[in-house]
């Protein structure tokens, strides 16, 4: 609905015209945002590239019927333009273009002078009328900041993630708002910016000024507008002679005597005379018994409006009053109310202002962004005994909370007024209900097992088939979530009884409020999120329970917040999936060993990993619920392994980080505050903080500062490097092998030795402890060498067993010859993959739950092809297990990808995308050896396919190395 409006309770897109479309199927209103569609769909859009449109609802547009932009040659970015009076431009925004219709800048309530330089030989200046066209390649690149910092701080999602909110447009003092300014500069400054300005188009921008609203709607034929005005439009008008030229009626009923003056606007009402309304008025959503009311006022310049309401189950008319002249944002010397000053408005009525008249400033920012009203009248309907909501405080007492097994119990919960509405979906109702009745109490009473819990708690499935969700699901929330997750010790339990609120949650968002996965770190869920971390898990449910009441009634139903609260749900979740898998802290141990001499470089060089089978069930809560196996490869891309950190002790006492990339990050830590965002995955140098504290380098939190630790222990700081040859988004494992890489030089240069094993567990830990919740399967595969199968029992502590391969001599050599990587040119843009896995494993979909038996079974017939060195037989378990990963994960193949794959298809044995999918690369097993060229010359050939390329992979049998090296 873009920003508040005064005059329309739908905001501007939907604020109805007084048009008539004479052609129309059907007769309906016209709102602004049908003449906008009609406009781009039919006028702006005709003939321009593949590209995304991006339209502006803040103002009416017309344009006309073949505006003539050429786009021959065009490339970028293009925003359009109309011509408009300098008059005009003075409160708006005008191009400054150069000779080639290329823009220069954007002047936005410029001076005088300004103004003019952007005129046209006729006098005009361009005015930003709000609508840009991006080509595909621009709108891509667009689109992928979104998930940088500091820039996806301007989104709900980098807000969700923890990240401070930032705003592009505000002015460039703030470091963080110079960073976001230069991302969008990096990703976009290669884009030529050009402008077409449509003669004879109008704009006329939906100001917050009633003046100009009203002349918006009073527009005569032969005006700027293009639009067909219609005086009296879907309205029935018993005497039309008083309807005075220059007034505006729209889908009223008018009975009787009613006299309507030049310049003022009917809209929804209904009204009987006798009635005269004077100039100036704006009167919309009347019903007709408000007219005796009216019957002798004297109307003329107000704003008089019926807004109908809905406070959950409680139907509420409100009516508000201003004057025309009216600007609730001025200073409060100049503010007005009912077109005079507040002093002269208390003078005559003799209401009597809160505070003192100084004040007023605030009262006036308080009433602008009141949301006081609903509370009001529901506290008021309540203390009538009118409430039959769905609220959901009176459930949140233990005493409150009414099960029952039949219609009865239905129909005595009603009595008692708990608020269940009916609606006519009581059996599904009952269904959730009994479920409860019989799955949580014997839980609790009779002590049964996780295993128990597993099979039979399909909470998820049965709401998923509510049709009333919303009104049945409200009661549902705290018994769902109490019961079980603030008595139980078992972290993997509660954590299976949050998931299933954030399911209810989002069953009652009905398929709105943006994608399911997303963010879960912001900031107001902060506080009960820290008590679940440290392990007061009833603390923690009651307050989420308290915010997730105050989220819910901010808006409503509002499917945004539903959603998001559900986010931060399965946030609280995966806090507790975490304490679960730390539970692997056990299997790490450390030795002793000789600190390297100062600004000497320990480094360490990791092979990537190939997952030949069985991934996705090494993944929490999935490998210690059901147990996991995985076969990997540690291989070397084009002859090199490509993942490298080092790490050297230097005499300051301060972390300096170094990651190296796409892009180089370089931060400098000197107090233990600049560690705090190690757990925010996409803040610079998370994975890196998060490294010094997971092997006790750094004590955080610590009373002891920084440079205090590190003098004591090791005479001085540290300087870390990073980098990789892979691609973001490579699906290789490198973020968990570079997490290995990093730990491993950490604890050699500390002075600690730790085994392959313990890095393994370390990793996973880390990756806990970073919140990107991974499971184990990348460190196994590029940390031991060679071919091997990684398993996992279904049981906590979660430990990692690994058994290396062995297979027929001169087989390795065999697939080294077999095995090409492939890559696709798409970014894995996978960030909220592992959610919506997860969720539907706690779901327990049948679907889900036979894959991960598969994907285990699957991994252990691979490892057989492997012993057994059957070529044919391992490439069926590839192509297995790309199956297997497309169920666990639909939508892991891009168009793009499937059109690749299929060109590759008679030439290899099998295929699978490596890791989650969706981009990356993908790794082939050829019929014949050697293939690389030829595979080339295939794809090459193949339409629709970007910019891929071939690689070279061969089995590392000798693992990561690591050496001590000079101090360059």
């Amino acid at each position: 609905q873009g920003r508040d409006f005064s005059f329309d309770d739908c905001g501007r897109a939907f604020t109805c015209l007084p048009v008539e479309d004479p052609s129309a199927q059907a007769e309906a209103l016209v709102c602004n945002l049908d003449s906008l569609l009609k406009t781009m769909t039919y006028q702006l859009c005709v003939g321009s590239p593949p590209g995304v449109w991006v339209c502006s609802t803040d103002m009416l547009l017309t344009v006309p019927s073949a505006p003539g932009i050429n786009w021959d040659g065009f490339q970028g970015v293009r925003v359009i333009a109309v011509p408009g009076s300098q008059a005009y431009a003075r409160n708006h925004g005008v191009y400054l273009t150069d000779e080639q219709g290329l823009v220069r800048d954007i002047i936005y309530k410029g001076t005088e002078a300004q103004i003019q330089q952007c005129a046209g030989p006729g006098g005009t200046v361009p005015l930003v009328s709000g609508v840009v066209f991006f080509s595909s390649d621009a709108a891509e690149q667009l689109l992928a900041t979104h998930v940088i910092p500091p820039l996806d701080a301007c989104t709900y999602m980098g807000l969700d993630s923890g990240a401070p909110p930032i705003q592009v447009t505000a002015p460039p003092g703030d470091a963080s708002v110079r960073s976001a300014r230069a991302v969008l500069w990096a990703a976009l400054r290669a884009f030529p910016l050009s402008m077409a300005c449509i003669p004879d188009a109008s704009y006329d921008y939906l100001s917050t000024s009633a003046s100009d609203h009203i002349r918006s709607l009073t527009l005569l034929p032969g005006s700027a507008s293009h639009l067909p005005f219609c005086p009296t439009a879907h309205s029935h008008v018993e005497q039309p002679c008083l309807l005075e030229e220059g007034s505006s009626v729209t889908n009223c009923l008018l009975e009787g005597a009613v006299r309507l003056a030049a310049g003022s606007v009917l809209q929804h009402c209904h009204l009987q005379g006798p009635l005269d309304v004077g100039p100036g008025c704006l009167i919309s959503g009347l019903p007709s018994g408000s007219s005796p009311a009216l019957q002798g006022c004297p109307l003329q310049d107000v704003v008089l409006q019926g807004h109908h309401i809905q406070l959950h189950d409680l139907p509420c008319r409100v009516f508000t009053l201003t004057g025309r002249l009216d600007d609730w944002q001025s200073p409060a010397e100049e503010a007005t109310y009912l077109n005079v000053p507040w002093a002269e408005f208390f003078r005559r009525t003799g209401i009597r202002p809160r505070g003192e008249l100084s004040n007023a400033q605030q009262e006036l920012k308080e009433l602008w962004g009141a949301r006081g009203w609903g509370q009001a009248l529901l506290s008021g309907a309540q203390d009538k005994g009118q409430w039959a909501g769905t609220q959901e405080a009176p459930f949140e007492q233990e005493e409150e909370l009414v099960w029952c097994e039949g219609a009865g119990g239905l129909e005595q919960a009603a009595q008692r007024g708990c608020g269940v509405s009916f609606s006519g979906q009581l059996q599904p109702l009952l269904a959730i209900v009994t479920l409860g009745k019989l799955l949580w109490v014997p839980c609790l009473s009779r002590g049964l097992g996780l295993d128990d819990l597993q099979r039979s708690f399909p909470i998820p499935t049965v709401l998923g088939g509510l049709s009333g969700g919303c009104r049945l699901a409200v009661p549902l929330l705290p018994s769902l979530s109490f019961p079980v997750a603030s008595s139980s010790g078992d972290a993997g339990i509660a954590a299976r009884a949050l998931a299933c609120v954030a399911e209810v949650l989002g069953c009652m968002a009905r398929g709105e409020g943006g994608l399911r996965s997303g963010p879960a770190a912001n900031r107001e869920w902060a506080s009960a999120f820290r008590r679940l971390e440290s392990g007061d898990i009833a603390a923690g449910v009651r307050e989420l329970a308290a915010e997730r009441q105050k989220w819910m009634s901010r808006g409503g139903w509002g499917g945004a917040l539903l959603v998001r609260a559900a986010r931060h749900y399965e946030g609280a979740e995966q806090i507790l999936v975490r304490q679960a898998v730390m539970s692997s802290c056990q299997f790490v141990t450390l030795g002793h060993a000789e600190l390297p001499p100062l600004g000497h470089w320990v480094q360490v060089a990791c092979p990537a990993r190939l997952d030949l089978s069985g991934g996705w069930s090494d993944t929490p809560p999935i490998t210690y619920e059901h147990g996991g196996a995985v076969v990997d490869l540690a291989v070397l891309v084009d002859g090199c392994r490509p993942i490298r950190a080092r790490v050297r002790r230097i005499a300051q006492p301060q972390l300096r980080l170094l990651s190296l990339g796409a892009t180089a990050t370089q931060l400098l830590c000197q107090e233990l505050e600049h560690l705090e965002d190690y757990c925010q995955p996409h803040a610079p140098g998370a994975l890196l903080k998060a490294a010094f504290i997971c092997t006790q380098v750094v004590q955080f939190p610590s009373e002891k500062p920084l440079r205090a630790q590190l003098m004591e222990n090791f005479g001085g700081g540290f300087e870390v490097h990073t980098w990789s040859k892979l691609p973001h988004g490579s699906g290789l494992g490198t973020s968990s092998i570079l997490a290995g890489a990093v730990m491993a030089s950490l604890y050699c240069t500390a002075g600690k030795a730790a085994s392959t094993e313990s890095l393994i567990h370390a990793v996973l830990h880390l990756e806990q402890r970073l919140t990107t919740g991974g499971g184990w399967q990348d460190q196994v595969g590029g940390l031991v060498p060679g071919i091997k199968i990684g398993r996992s029992k279904a049981q906590l502590p979660l430990r990692v067993e690994v058994e290396k391969i062995s297979v027929p001599q001169g087989f390795t050599q065999t697939l080294n010859d077999h095995l090409l990587l492939v890559y696709t040119g798409k970014t894995r843009l996978a960030r909220n993959l592992l959610q919506d896995v997860v969720r539907n494993w706690y779901a327990r979909l049948p679907s889900v739950v036979q894959n991960v038996d598969v994907l285990v079974s699957n991994a252990e017939e691979c490892a057989r092809a492997l012993r057994q060195g059957d070529l044919p037989l391992l490439g069926k378990c590839l192509e297995r297990y790309w199956q297997q990963k497309k169920c666990l994960a639909p939508g892991c193949e891009p168009l793009a990808v499937g059109r690749l794959m299929a060109a590759l298809r008679p030439h290899v044995h099998g295929q699978c995308l490596a890791g989650a999918g969706g981009g990356g690369f993908l790794y082939v097993l050829t019929k014949a050896p050697r293939q690389k060229e030829a595979l080339h010359h295939v794809l090459a050939q193949t339409q629709g396919l970007g910019n891929f390329s071939i690689h070279s992979i061969s089995v590392d049998t000798d693992g990561f190395s690591v050496e001590v090296v000079g101090c360059d």
